[in-house]
């Protein structure tokens, strides 16, 4: 029997403070989480460890409080900057602890958007013009990268945080108004891409030696803004509601291409044992790049749970497989 530790932040749990967007907390897990992760080390025969948040992770080493372990798992993505999601392998690195998932320098790098794609350019994966505006006042100056309408987004969130019905924009005011929006209550640069028209997919790789993708889902886009459906869910609807719409098809063609290009974007970046990728279909129908996230969700009602669901078995049982992988590389076995 291992022990492995869990190091987690729960929605509810984040200090608001004055100016704090609606969705500050949005990247933030359910109990429900912990309780199914939990399961499927039990389902493997190791004991789970309830660390909390990088903050109390940090307390208890500092205090010398840390129990034994023989790994950790982290799902915590912090708050605040561009290094949120490295502060958990940080403290576990420094701590002697091995971690699974992606160790803090991929995660770094891969929330930062830009830079992300700028690496991604570099191993060939096809990638959206973009530019980072960081202030309102040079929207118009800026040279555009290509005509309106475009997308604006902060530059380094995830979870849809900072999207919302507006995030469209089909002129220059509605890109100064994004961009203030942004810069305003995320306190980081905009990240503007031309507004990509076609299905969205996205692509969960799992494993190491070599790494396998699950099934590609598509994701649902509201009808009339063609804004992912995931993102508008949390804001006010209007009369009639969010319309769902699934307008591509995913020919194998088409699927063994966003395997490959997930599968490349996973080495290029170091990932391991678990990511998710997100490409958005162009006006020719060729997926581009749109972000990659190490530290996916494992929520019930999340892409893992869907796979699951399709699958016709328990998530416990499909994250057990994951995480064994997982504790295989580390050098730990994985199954009881």
């Amino acid at each position: 029997m291992l022990r492995v530790g869990l190091v987690y932040d729960l929605l509810g749990t984040h200090p608001r403070r004055p100016g704090d967007p609606a969705d500050i907390d949005a990247e933030y897990e359910p109990e429900a989480t912990v309780d199914v992760l939990e399961a499927a080390l039990r389902r493997l025969g190791h004991e789970p460890v309830r660390l909390g948040s990088p903050h109390e992770l940090l307390g208890r080493a500092g205090k010398g409080e840390l129990p034994a372990l023989d790994a950790a798992l982290n799902i915590a993505e912090g708050r605040g900057g561009r290094n949120r999601e490295a502060w958990a392998p940080v403290l576990l690195e420094m701590c002697g602890v091995p971690t699974l998932g992606s160790d803090a320098l991929t995660l770094s790098l891969s929330l930062d958007k830009a830079w992300c794609q700028e690496k991604m350019a570099a191993a060939g994966v096809p990638v959206p013009e973009r530019i980072c505006l960081g202030d309102p006042e040079e929207v118009e100056s800026a040279g555009l990268p290509g005509p309106f309408p475009f997308f604006v987004k902060p530059r380094w969130e995830g979870t849809a945080k900072g999207i919302g019905p507006g995030s469209r924009v089909e002129d220059r005011a509605g890109l100064a108004r994004e961009v203030a929006r942004i810069v305003r209550d995320y306190d980081q640069p905009a990240l503007v891409e031309p507004f990509l028209p076609g299905a969205e997919f996205t692509v969960t790789v799992v494993g190491h030696d070599p790494p396998r993708a699950l099934p590609v889902l598509q994701r649902a886009l509201e009808r009339r803004s063609g804004i992912g459906v995931h993102a508008l869910e949390r804001h006010p609807a209007p009369a009639g509601g969010w319309t769902h719409a699934l307008p591509g098809e995913l020919e194998p063609e088409l699927e063994t291409r966003l395997v490959s290009l997930t599968l490349r974007a996973f080495e290029a970046l170091a990932c391991r044992d678990f990511a998710r990728a997100d490409f958005r279909l162009d006006a020719a129908g060729e997926p581009r790049f749109l972000e990659i996230n190490p530290l996916p969700t494992f929520a019930p009602d999340g892409s893992f749970g869907i796979i699951a669901e399709l699958e016709g078995r328990p998530l416990d049982a499909l994250l057990a497989e994951v995480l064994a992988a997982g504790l295989e590389r580390l050098g730990l076995g994985g199954v009881r």
